[in-house]
């Protein structure tokens, strides 16, 4: 009778195929015909750009093939799924995907147009609150004042992203009925909040990182399970208050469906590697976020799932998602 094997012995056999699949890397990319274009949906010097290209000098050096990211911004990352939907299926061409994102519009999705390639990263969001207005002092204390629609609102960077589904969440969990107001991005929603023309918003660390440090905006708590290295005092909203409360926002790499097997395992041990790096890690700390590494079947079926999850919320709670 077969027997699975062993963890150690899985992690020895994933070890070994991820290093089969580097070392085949030169003779599946390096035939001169054209670079690897690794697509974003967001402008240059944003989370998304910064964490992609921090990744993508590394996969060229360990491909042996030139990389080439191409910010193509515009509809909420519609563009740029659009693009490498469209692709030749050659493994030629990437796209990174944050999420989660719902939105209405018909948008290839991994799992259809879209096959998982790896996962980036994953990192938490934060509650934060102005201090250039008299706010409540503890969660507990904003929560209560909040079920009232005419106390409070809170900022994203726009609808049906991970912010504004946690800030949902947080509703739904709470009885909250605190307003969202969407902005086009982060930056701009964080200095918002900073100047009071909105009392809290639900960002990612980035943006927010230093005007918490300095004392222009409170943070009420990280969103996910566990609390963040770049903000280790800050509570999780599960300790503050929330039961149950957790939500993060992730980075996974996709390329379109029908890539030959063999180019997606060896397009994964490529980033596997580069996550790996110091240069890599210590800027991906920077950003508030922590490399995932994950196989390529593991991110689809994540990504899956973690839309599932999201949907059902917004359908319930009858989100506006444009």
């Amino acid at each position: 009778m077969n027997k699975m094997p062993s963890v150690s012995r899985r992690h020895a056999m994933a070890a070994l195929g991820g290093a089969v699949a580097l070392a085949a890397s030169p003779r599946l990319f390096a035939q001169g015909a054209r670079p690897l274009t690794w697509l974003v949906g967001q402008p240059a010097g944003g989370s998304v750009d910064i964490l992609t290209r921090l990744v993508a000098r590394h996969v060229e050096q360990a491909l042996g093939q030139p990389v080439v990211v191409d910010n193509r911004p515009g509809a909420a990352g519609a563009i740029a799924l659009q693009a490498a939907a469209r692709a030749p299926h050659d493994g030629l061409t990437v796209v990174t995907i944050p999420g989660p994102i719902l939105t209405s519009m018909p948008v290839p999705r991994i799992g259809k147009e879209l096959t998982g390639v790896a996962t980036l990263a994953k990192g938490p969001m934060v509650l934060v609150g102005t201090t250039a207005s008299p706010m409540p002092p503890t969660l507990a204390a904003l929560l209560a004042a909040g079920k009232d629609p005419k106390a409070f609102s809170f900022a994203s960077s726009g609808n049906g992203t991970s912010q504004h589904l946690a800030g949902e969440l947080m509703n739904q969990i709470a009885g909250t009925r605190i307003v969202h107001v969407p902005y086009k991005g982060g930056s701009q929603a964080a200095t918002d909040v900073v100047g009071g023309q909105v009392q809290l918003g639900m960002l990612g660390i980035t943006p927010v990182l230093p005007h918490i440090k300095s004392g222009k905006l409170h943070a009420y708590g990280v969103t996910t399970a566990t609390r963040s290295p770049a903000l280790p005092d800050v509570p999780t909203l599960r300790e503050a208050g929330l039961p149950g409360f957790d939500a993060d926002q992730w980075f996974v790499v996709a390329a379109p469906a029908g890539v030959p097997a063999e180019r997606v395992r060896a397009l994964n041990a490529a980033i596997a590697q580069a996550l790996q790096k110091p240069e890599v890690q210590s800027g991906y700390a920077a950003a508030g976020v922590t490399p995932a590494p994950a196989t390529a079947e593991q991110t689809t079926a994540f990504v899956v799932q973690e839309l599932q999850r999201w949907q059902t919320l917004a359908k319930k709670a009858d989100l506006p998602l444009d």
